[in-house]
């Protein structure tokens, strides 16, 4: 009798029934499609249906038509954005974690107010300013006699789009990270005798870690799989991942192949983030040990 009790209750819990409706449509709009993918990465090139016998192809391809140098090339400008991401926002979020007060507000605003603009919107106003006889090279032409007409298509340009496109993602983890430096540790660290240098070797990088690990992966994860950047700023100069997919699923009609370059972006990812959370420990950074 007791356990009918305790099976009746636990069928008509009030918290699994509210959960239901946001587990239904987690399955159908996450696990859903990524199962999709998964299995036409295990079809025959050049075909639309998940009934056809599995094949490895697909993966061997990646090797013999040379992606390769598409995972290496979003590997690399995903790496070179997000080192100087943090570069450029550190100095930033120190600012407005620690010195500017209530300015830090206006400057928070003006930082999320271009994400209510489109991405590709945004991207085109670099080429404006970037185009031969554009904005930045009929500028220079005028006041000082000087070209600047290479910017545009180039590698450079997809890494400036990449900085400024996600420049928001690392700052405001990096904000958050600095918040949680004590200032009674840098004022016990600088009695102690320790160096402007030292105490921010010491004390403030590593306390602010979190913000620094989140921060850098969330923009390495958003930097690998970017497309916009490429197409727009960078034309034809590299082919990033993300194009290939793009490639594959649209004008190729290939879904395996994109479904397989997805399965391997999306494995490349987990395996980085994986690994660096392996490495880093944050529950012994934040003190919870």
């Amino acid at each position: 009798m007791a356990e009918g009790n305790t099976s009746s209750k636990w069928r008509f819990n009030p918290g699994a029934l509210a959960a239901i409706p946001a587990s239904v449509f987690l399955f159908i709009g996450f696990a859903g499609p990524l199962a999709m993918v998964v299995g036409y990465s295990f079809m025959p090139a050049k075909t639309f249906s998940l009934l056809q016998i599995p094949t490895l192809e697909n993966y061997v391809s990646v090797v013999t038509d040379s992606y390769y140098l598409s995972f290496f090339w979003s590997l690399l400008l995903a790496s070179i954005s997000v080192f100087l991401l943090f570069i450029i926002c550190y100095p930033m979020a120190y600012g407005m974690a620690k010195l500017f007060g209530k300015w830090a507000n206006l400057i928070t605003a003006l930082i999320v107010l271009p994400l209510l603009i489109s991405e590709n919107i945004r991207l085109f106003g670099w080429v404006l300013i970037l185009l031969k006889n554009g904005i930045l090279d009929g500028t220079l032409k005028y006041l000082f006699d000087i070209t600047a007409s290479g910017l545009l298509f180039t590698v450079p340009a997809i890494v400036l789009g990449i900085v400024y496109v996600y420049l928001p993602f690392m700052l405001f983890p990096l904000v958050i990270g600095i918040s949680m430096v004590p200032e009674s540790l840098k004022e016990a660290a600088s009695d102690l005798g320790a160096s402007r240098w030292q105490i921010f070797k010491e004390v403030e990088i590593p306390l602010s870690m979190p913000g620094i690990m989140i921060g850098g992966i969330l923009t390495f994860i958003l930097a690998l799989g970017s497309l916009a950047e490429s197409k727009i700023l960078g034309g034809q100069a590299v082919i990033m991942i993300a194009d290939d997919i793009e490639s594959s699923f649209t004008f190729a009609q290939n879904w395996p192949k994109g479904s397989v370059l997805s399965v391997m972006l999306i494995a490349l990812s987990g395996i980085i983030v994986f690994i660096l959370f392996r490495k880093i420990d944050l529950d012994q950074i934040i003190g919870r040990r």
